[in-house]
């Protein structure tokens, strides 16, 4: 692993990104009704908290990845542009708003996410139970995908959470092992290894992503893809981290397309079902394509 970075800064400070990385913006009838919607209905999404740079093709498709429970997360990951606090009271009504929005959208495959709510007892499992039973309720044709967080090895919260009925159950471990301490610092390689495969255990599809460019080495990230395997993960996701501000870490490096098309190759010869990897690729980029 290399110490110092090795991406150019422009005059700014800022990394400077190549031409792979540059996005659309955001534009169209179908963003424009998707934003209209979520305001509505007092929504939050990932894609606005998390500064997603796939935000105007998603939405400009008609879809977005919801997130229950807040935009205030209590843990303070040093890649996330999620807000760090203590939450305010959640909402018990969300379950029925985001379900209602996901109605009128009509979405096929629904991709919902949350904030960490580790001061709960429950860690928020029953507004996600809640919420996947109205989803299904009120749009049964409509499957399902959980982004969840870390529970603490609160197994009977886990249960809860994914006993709604979703279809794939994802939980990210968004780096490698050796750079936990740094980008992860309230989590556990191996907690996040044990609930994914409980979650398999449980009779679910599962699904991780992790970030790329942080200084981890390529011996590293077919460590974790042999890990996740190991553990009964069917699909993972592999993308770029890109620094969301100046307080965030900085990017290591910029990952050639070509390095994302062999990490590709090689998660699924290790026996992964499903990889999905490319410089702009998130957790629930192009998420309807797993089933």
């Amino acid at each position: 692993m290399l110490d110092l970075p090795i991406v150019e800064k422009d005059s700014k400070g800022r990394a400077r990104k190549p031409d792979w990385l540059r996005v659309k913006l955001p534009i169209g009838e179908n963003y424009k009704r998707v934003r209209k919607l979520v305001d509505t209905y007092d929504l939050h999404t990932i894609c606005q908290s998390g500064n997603c740079p796939n935000m105007g093709e998603c939405w400009g498709a008609g879809t977005a990845t919801f997130m229950i429970l807040g935009n205030v997360c209590t843990r303070s990951c040093s890649f996330c542009a999620v807000k760090t606090g203590r939450p305010p009271e959640y909402d018990e009504d969300e379950p029925n708003r985001v379900a209602e929005a996901i109605f009128k959208m009509q979405v096929k495959h629904a991709v919902i996410t949350s904030v960490n709510r580790d001061e709960l007892k429950d860690r928020g499992a029953e507004i996600w139970y809640q919420t996947v039973r109205k989803v299904k309720e009120i749009s049964p044709s409509t499957t399902i995908e959980t982004l969840i967080p870390d529970v603490k090895a609160n197994w009977d919260a886990l249960t809860r959470m994914i006993q709604g009925g979703q279809e794939v159950v994802s939980h990210n471990m968004e780096t490698v092992e050796a750079l936990y301490r740094k980008v992860r610092p309230q989590a556990k390689y191996q907690r996040s290894l044990d609930q994914i495969k409980l979650t398999k255990e449980f009779g679910k599809r599962t699904k991780s992503g992790v970030m790329v460019g942080l200084g981890e080495t390529k011996e590293q990230v077919f460590k974790i893809m042999d890990d996740l395997v190991e553990h009964g993960c069917d699909v993972l996701t592999i993308g770029q981290y890109l620094q969301p501000t100046k307080m965030h870490i900085d990017v290591h490096e910029f990952i050639h397309p070509d390095l994302f098309a062999e990490y590709k190759e090689v998660g699924l010869s290790k026996g992964l079902d499903f990889v999905e990897s490319g410089p702009l690729v998130r957790s629930s980029y192009h998420a309807e394509r797993h089933l």
